[in-house]
């Protein structure tokens, strides 16, 4: 009988640390609001809004911010936006949750060319390569034309004219 209050006070100990671990989702379910906002911002993209479709995504990703998808979409966003240093970074948030993303770090890498870091750019796609080793990967396509083409901005830029004296 002088065991009962230590095995009562147990049992509740264990019921309480076990209650939040089986309420907690699997990594790979994302809330189903947040992929109907992501999709709601790909068409408001598509339809060259591109700000409201950022504003959309970043609601995605407060909704779950597990949804890597949300995070590529956001950097594409940022990218025709010509914010390649956002884009850059809103593909190291979705390569955080899953690092072999190949569409992460094919936008990633295109991001990387605009700014001019074409090593690091080869680098993504040489990763891309070996993911994709012995099928087609459309990413390793995409981003090694993005590479052969070199930065659109820097050549959508107006020649500097010369100083003179």
């Amino acid at each position: 009988m002088r065991f009962l209050p230590h095995l009562v006070l147990a049992g509740f100990a264990g019921v309480a640390i076990a209650s939040p671990v089986m309420s907690q989702r699997a990594d790979d379910q994302i809330q189903p609001k947040s992929v109907e906002l992501q999709r709601e911002a790909k068409a408001l993209a598509s339809a060259g809004k591109l700000e409201q479709a950022e504003d959309v995504l970043e609601t995605s990703l407060a909704v779950d911010p597990r949804n890597r998808a949300a995070f590529v979409d956001l950097a594409r966003v940022a990218e025709k936006q010509h914010l390649y240093g956002k884009a850059i970074r809103m593909t190291m948030k979705a390569l955080l949750l899953e690092p072999n993303d190949p569409d992460a770090i094919a936008v990633q890498g295109e991001a990387m060319v605009e700014m001019g870091a074409t090593a690091r750019a080869q680098a993504n796609l040489q990763k891309l390569q070996t993911l994709c080793a012995g099928r087609a990967c459309p990413q390793a396509v995409q981003l090694s034309q993005a590479i052969s083409r070199g930065p659109t901005v820097a050549s959508a830029k107006a020649p500097a004219t010369p100083k003179s004296n």
